[in-house]
């Protein structure tokens, strides 16, 4: 006889849709085109996966700055071209937009009066005094490991390897460099968080969900430019991104230093690469806009909070002290952009460029640009790790090329700290 064929109870019911739900939800997430909810739809008023601004939100601004110290700020820091999408009169300044209906002046200080201007960091001149011998005491610093490294290492583009000698992976040399400088800033007295502390990314996006939005930018395009794309949104876009909330909502710094080596052409075959004889250095600031980065609303936004936060004074006052402990500790050139890059030359070694990382972290950034790692020396100090003391290595005697990077992270620091804030 055939067995009876039982009715399943409700609850059976439920858990097998739940197992059905869940393993729709793993292949929607698994599956390359399908949108991840986070992911908006492209906007050409907005930076590759921006949002629009909350433009009420800079009224926090209003009276912190006169109409002059803000011209003088647009005009000479952060703008090459001329100014075609802010709105100035002696009263305030109000940014262009299509997207809001209202956007709010933000009012001008008027004579000598001035509100402080509202922000979660702080300057040298407004610490507390420091008790001796530890000058960077309560100062909050959030270390940011360029790159991720790892499996990641060649979608990124920041990998090569000769032979079978160790491979060269920046993501992989920023974070052994963060990891050797957290407790050096510490043993100052500063408070330290690593905004990534590991080889996986911050950001949950992976390149399959962007696909779609990367579809949508390159319409009719071939599947691999499309998939190239994405790929490169994952780790220069969303995972900046992902980083910036963290250190805006959660870190919250007075400073970020984020921790980069350099490259120049090392050709299309990582596992044949061609080695540079230039080796040099340099820290880029935040500014020098591109007329096509300005029209993007949510740019404006974020300038116009860095305009008003002062944020460029400290920085360049921060990277003129760093500057010039790394040309005197690692004896390496000052680095200079070809004529007609979009930059504007700050200093000896300092260049003001619009970089993702500078411009959405709301504090001063001071991105570190040491070592052509494609330079033949830097090439063999890498492949001698890290050690402790000094050896020879490249035909003289040199500290590990991380050590090195960290101590004169640590003097610069050191210095600037205890010249801009008193001692108890």
């Amino acid at each position: 006889m055939p067995s009876r064929l039982r009715k399943p109870s409700i609850l059976c019911s439920l858990g097998a849709a739940l197992v059905i739900g869940c393993i729709y939800l793993w292949l929607q997430r698994s599956s390359g085109p399908a949108d991840h909810p986070s992911v908006p739809d492209p906007d050409p008023r907005l930076a590759n996966l921006g949002k629009a601004p909350d433009w009420n939100a800079l009224k926090q601004y209003d009276g912190v700055l006169s109409r002059d110290e803000f011209d003088t700020a647009l005009q000479d820091i952060y703008l090459l071209g001329p100014n075609r999408h802010f709105d100035i009169t002696n009263e305030g300044v109000r940014a262009a937009s299509t997207m809001s209906q209202h956007v709010p002046r933000v009012a001008f200080a008027q004579g000598k009066r001035r509100s402080p201007p509202p922000r979660y960091w702080r300057s040298a001149s407004e610490l507390p005094p420091a008790p001796e011998g530890r000058p960077l005491n309560g100062v909050r610093i959030a270390i940011d490991p360029g790159h991720i490294g790892g499996e990641w290492a060649r979608m990124e583009e920041r990998w090569y390897q000769i032979d079978e000698t160790t491979p060269v992976t920046e993501g992989d040399m920023t974070l052994l460099t963060a990891k050797l400088l957290a407790p050096g800033l510490e043993s100052l007295g500063a408070t330290v968080t690593l905004v990534r502390s590991s080889r996986n990314p911050v950001t949950e996006l992976r390149p399959g969900d962007l696909q779609n939005y990367a579809g949508r930018l390159l319409s009719g395009a071939p599947e691999e430019k499309i998939v190239s794309l994405s790929e490169r949104m994952f780790y220069r876009t969303a995972e900046i991104r992902a980083r910036a909330s963290l250190v805006n909502n959660t870190i919250r710094p007075d400073i970020v230093l984020c921790l980069h080596f350099n490259a120049e052409d090392w050709g299309p075959h990582p596992e044949k690469p061609r080695f540079s004889p230039r080796n040099h250095f340099h820290i880029i600031l935040h500014g020098a806009y591109l007329d096509s980065e300005i029209a993007h609303e949510d740019e404006r936004f974020e300038l116009m909070h860095k305009i008003f936060q002062g944020t460029h004074e400290e920085e360049a006052a921060l990277a003129g002290v760093l500057a010039s402990s790394f040309l005197e500790a690692t004896g390496l050139p000052a680095y200079l952009y070809s004529i007609g890059r979009p930059t504007k030359r700050v200093g000896p070694a300092l260049w003001a460029r619009n970089l993702l990382a500078n411009r959405l972290y709301q504090c001063p950034v001071l991105f570190f640009e040491p070592y052509v790692m494609n330079n033949q020396e830097v090439y063999e100090r890498i492949q001698s790790g890290d050690y402790e003391g000094k050896r020879e290595v490249a035909g003289s005697i040199k500290k590990s090329i991380y050590r090195e990077y960290r101590d004169a992270i640590l003097i610069g620091l050191k210095t600037y700290y205890e010249s801009r804030r008193a001692s108890e």
